[in-house]
């Protein structure tokens, strides 16, 4: 990261040294050199000497004094302050992009670019009444296409860290068709309002606001489930069934996911032989740990332990996994026990050790873009804050 800072540094002191010149040059040819346009190169060579000697807090202070602001050095003043902001020192960012704001001569569009640093430099703050003030005025004032989008995504991140998922619906909306990429995260903020609507008792308002989000996103997993569970708290078990088994096709490695849910309808519906006929469909379109360990079980409860092991072991070859291999130990271990041994066998003890160990706080669930790793499933990455991209764990380690 360091690196990265004085790299940004030195293309900043180019480009002001760049711009110096064409100022420079542009003065001589109009009139003699003057003491204060040495006085001012002097300045430049003194800040790129800090930088270059890895003083970057001394280098920006020279290079800011060393130019005025005006056309020819703006964008320039606006890359310091990107810079003050990514060291995390956005209250210098924001007195360099206050100090543009106060100059009368710059033009709409930079005044408007200014603007939206300025709110960026108050949510990283985490000013964020300013930053919509701010957003807010600009949205007012700007025609400019690119601006209002650049303003209204700004202010949907704050609704959004905010939770008002109501109001950053609103902002989105119309621009859901031009912009298709927002359609994800808008179908989260509905399903955040139906479980507000949920809790509150409101679960006519909760499926209409779901079924929006699916129209939104055909993949939202999380709609299909919140749907599933209030078709369930109705006593509707086969329509519960019918949501869930669409989530193969929406998204594939949503199946552990689904697993709980379907197991709590088949049971509430008195329908053990058909969870495991769907459990064998399942199996087939997708071999995750969950459904081996799931239809172990019922093969387990029904025919015995020993075609249990028999069972899941032809099944894990297919799809090797280490929880897989936990779980065929502890089958095991109760086959010797029914059959009278009086402890287990030392070695199957030593093996569940080390598989016991090796699951020991490892992570279920990983988000796709970023890496971010849980054990619990989160709908918005903590880490990235995109929606929808944390998923099961695959793999010998998961599913």
């Amino acid at each position: 990261m360091h690196d990265v800072m004085l790299l940004g540094l030195l293309l900043a002191a180019i480009a002001i040294g760049f711009g110096l010149g064409i100022r420079h040059a542009t003065r001589r040819s109009r009139q003699a050199p003057t003491a204060s346009s040495s006085s001012l190169s002097k300045e430049y060579f003194i800040g790129l000497n800090y930088l270059l000697n890895e003083q970057p807090d001394e280098a920006i202070n020279t290079f800011i004094n060393a130019l005025d602001v005006n056309s020819d050095t703006v964008d320039t003043h606006i890359a310091l302050g990107k810079l003050f902001r990514a060291r995390g020192e956005a209250d210098k960012a924001v007195s360099i992009h206050q100090n543009l704001l106060a100059r009368p001569a710059l033009s709409r569009s930079t005044n408007q670019n200014v603007q939206l640093e300025l709110a960026r430099d108050f949510m990283a703050l985490g000013v964020h009444d300013r930053a919509q003030r701010l957003l807010h005025s600009l949205l007012e004032q700007s025609s400019g296409e690119e601006y209002r989008y650049a303003a209204k995504q700004l202010l949907v991140d704050i609704l959004e860290r905010e939770k008002e998922w109501q109001n950053a619906f609103d902002v989105i909306q119309p621009l859901l068709k031009q912009h298709p990429g927002m359609r994800r995260p808008a179908s989260h903020w509905l399903c955040e309002l139906a479980q507000e609507e949920i809790q509150q008792s409101s679960r006519a308002l909760a499926r209409k606001h779901l079924k929006k989000a699916l129209q939104l996103d055909e993949r939202c997993i999380r709609a299909t489930l919140l749907l599933t569970e209030l078709e369930m708290d109705n006593g509707h078990y086969d329509r519960a069934i019918e949501r869930l088994d669409h989530i193969p096709a929406q998204d594939p490695a949503h199946i552990p996911t689904m697993l709980p849910a379907l197991k709590r309808a088949y049971v509430r519906n008195d329908d053990i032989a058909g969870l495991e006929k769907h459990l064998y469909r399942l199996l087939n379109q997708a071999p995750y740990t969950s459904v081996i360990v799931m239809l172990g079980e019922l093969v387990h409860q029904r025919d015995g332990v020993d075609t249990a092991i028999e069972r899941t072991g032809e099944w894990l070859r297919e799809a090797p996994s280490l929880r897989g291999l936990d779980y065929l130990l502890d089958l095991y271990v109760e086959s010797q026990r029914l059959s009278g041994r009086t402890s287990p066998d030392t070695r199957l003890l030593l093996l569940k050790y080390h598989t016991q160990a090796l699951l020991k706080d490892r992570p279920r669930h990983r988000c796709r873009r970023c890496g971010f790793s849980s054990d619990a499933l989160a709908w918005q990455c903590p880490s990235c804050r995109r929606w929808g991209t944390i998923k099961p764990i695959t793999g010998v380690e998961g599913e």
